[in-house]
């Protein structure tokens, strides 16, 4: 695996919106393809890449559809180039194929999905978090997908970066899932230069062509690639396939291959990982929160701690796979956790199936199209303490 990282150069402090900040940073981390449809809340991403990328010589296309948005992202990628697509629910819905096929295809590749309100055409304007499970499994069968939750515009940024580090090492696709409101939220982030950037690219195979079996993983269970035009010539398809490319329904060789591709996420936990806890060490009640529902939830924990409440917060940024190791280690003293999501309950099953039988899950759900506000997570807090 190669590293691209040079000395520090001067960065500059802007205010920018989320979607413009995630297209920035898909740029300074590489990317120079992008295709997708517009949708509301994501055009944005797609405006700023349409302007920025031909700047860099990267290349921008608006698709026809969705589908045709990922597929032509996993042709880029197979040509060798990092690619992002962006869309919302009802797009993100259409693009599930393609994403079942990245998987199974081993394809680099960044998805940004900025949740609104559903199902069908739904909210377009309006915030949602309705989208964490089709996130997981929206696509058939067993399939490995690493989804990341950022909070803020900085963290877009920083999170947009990592996608492409965590897609490019471990041939996966990457999904960036954010809430509306962070995607149009302005903040002062500070816009990093690519030398200020750790940037990782996929391992290109150095072995002769006549030697080289395309499907054939190193200890950390990702295969090496071939630079197109290098002389390689690998069969690629979404069929269940031997170390060889070739289709099999050998039953010993699916195995091992569905089980090196689920593996591979286990192997990397520690890059993929990504998690905060803030003020859990003590805390009798803990908040599980995420996007713009985890702001609140900070606030939250402040009001609670400046009132004498033993509460805290534990913030999934890695959201699937989900870190439970350390979401289990850290929630062990707490009698009871509280869950709040723009949703009907999808986290939370998550939560209670991670849980142990003694402590208490709370459900907090809103489906209205507006967000979770502090105080309203403060009053929950409280009743719950109050319920001892």
């Amino acid at each position: 695996m190669s590293t691209v990282s040079t000395a520090a150069t001067t960065s500059a402090l802007q205010s920018v919106e989320g979607n413009h900040a995630c297209a920035l940073a898909a740029i300074a981390a590489g990317c120079r393809f992008y295709a997708g449809y517009p949708i509301t809340p994501s055009s944005e991403v797609a405006e700023k890449m349409s302007v920025e990328l031909p700047k860099v010589g990267g290349t921008f296309i608006q698709m026809e559809d969705e589908i045709a948005s990922m597929g032509a992202v996993l042709g880029a990628s197979m040509g060798g180039v990092k690619a992002l697509t962006a869309t919302s629910g009802p797009g993100f819905s259409l693009k599930q194929e393609n994403l079942g096929y990245a998987s199974m295809a081993e394809i680099p590749c960044v998805i940004v999905n900025v949740m609104r309100g559903g199902p069908s055409t739904g909210l377009p304007t309006r915030p949602s978090q309705g989208d964490v499970m089709q996130a997981r499994w929206g696509s058939h069968g067993d399939h490995p997908v690493i989804v990341l939750t950022p909070a803020s515009v900085d963290e877009i940024y920083t999170e947009t970066v990592r996608a492409f580090n965590l897609s490019e090492l471990l041939r996966v696709p990457v999904v960036l899932l954010y809430d509306e409101v962070i995607g149009h939220l302005v903040e002062t982030i500070e816009l990093r230069e690519p030398a200020d950037l750790e940037l990782f690219e996929r391992r290109w195979t150095r072995a002769p062509p006549e030697e080289y079996v395309p499907f054939a993983a190193a200890d950390d269970g990702v295969p090496e690639m071939a630079r197109p035009g290098d002389g390689y010539r690998t069969h690629i398809t979404g069929l269940t396939h031997g170390e060889n490319g070739f289709p099999t329904q050998n039953p010993e060789q699916v195995d091992r291959v569905m089980r090196r591709l689920l593996g591979k996420l286990d192997r990397n936990q520690s890059l993929v990982e990504h998690f905060e806890a803030l003020t859990c060490e003590d805390a009798d009640i803990i908040i599980v929160a995420y996007g713009i529902t985890s702001r609140a939830a900070r606030r939250a924990v402040k009001l609670g701690r400046e009132q004498g409440i033993g509460v805290g917060l534990f913030r999934p940024i890695t959201l699937w796979p989900f870190p439970q190791q350390a979401f289990v280690e850290i929630v062990d003293s707490a009698g009871k956790i509280l869950v709040p999501e723009l949703n009907a309950g999808q986290l939370c099953l998550e939560i209670e199936r991670l849980c142990s039988p003694s402590s208490k899950v709370s459900r907090m759900n809103r489906i209205d199209g507006l967000a979770i506000t502090p105080n309203e997570i403060l009053e929950r807090v409280k009743a719950l303490e109050s319920n001892d």
